[in-house]
């Protein structure tokens, strides 16, 4: 969609957009509830306000300036967490700040799964549906409209249902980064740059590698260690690995 092998949930701002609500949230001393739904709230919010800034500017080069409005709210909502920890209660919610924006799944539980599969199976039905149109844009934008693909359109639905489930995970879990940026290059790497295998490849290899994760956090040391720790300490050699001897380049 936006040719680019550096895309991940943060290139438009989603995962900012739902770390600031929850850290306002848990600012706010609101139930859990209510905290990961102004986290899944915002997280829509951030990634609306980037795709209307983008939508504003015209006369260049669209996937540009999205990616590059994504950028810079994704930077501002960083600075309004920013400022909430700095304001926040150092003994009760700084702490419970802090280890939220690390990632866990230390407590999750059947209802977490419960409000989160509505989201994804929104987020998963236009893809499947739209699978073919998607493998034509790799072609580029122009071949892809002469094909009789309503690409502006193609990109809304399509970062629309990411950011739906983006926003779900985060707020159920907290920002867990790397799974979005080195998962998809090894399935791409494994079955290929068709999107009917690629998506679901991707579930797969993503389940297993954050449970692969979640279980060396709980067990490599004698308490158990941030995700988003371990998810950039593991992540970080595998994608300089498939920079440097990957088969194919990770944007085909």
């Amino acid at each position: 969609m936006f040719r680019n092998p550096l895309v991940s949930p943060d290139i438009l701002g989603v995962s900012a957009g739902a770390a600031l609500g929850a850290v306002l949230g848990i600012f706010l001393a609101l139930p859990v509830l209510a905290i990961e739904a102004v986290s899944f709230a915002s997280g829509l919010a951030a990634v609306i306000i980037v795709y209307g800034i983008a939508a504003a500017i015209r006369g260049r080069d669209a996937v540009l300036v999205l990616v590059l409005a994504g950028v810079v709210i994704g930077a501002l909502f960083g600075a309004g967490v920013g400022l909430l920890k700095y304001l926040a209660d150092p003994y009760n919610q700084l702490p419970a700040i802090t280890f939220w924006l690390l990632g866990s799944l230390a407590a999750a539980n059947p209802r977490d799964l419960t409000s989160l599969l509505p989201a994804v199976a929104v987020g998963l039905i236009p893809l499947g549906l739209l699978r073919w149109q998607i493998d034509v844009m790799t072609l580029g934008e122009e071949e892809a409209t002469a094909l009789g693909v309503d690409t502006r359109m193609l990109r809304i639905v399509v970062i629309a249902a990411a950011t739906l489930m983006t926003s779900a995970a985060v707020a159920a879990s907290g920002i867990i980064g790397w799974v979005g940026l080195v998962v998809p290059h090894l399935a791409r790497l494994t079955v290929g740059p068709a999107f009917a295998r690629l998506l679901p490849v991707s579930l797969l290899f993503g389940a297993g590698y954050l449970l692969a994760v979640d279980t060396a956090a709980r067990t490599i040391g004698p308490v158990e260690l941030p995700l988003g720790v371990l998810t950039a300490a593991f992540g970080t050699p595998v994608f300089l690995w498939l920079l440097a001897f990957g088969r194919r380049p990770a944007w085909s």
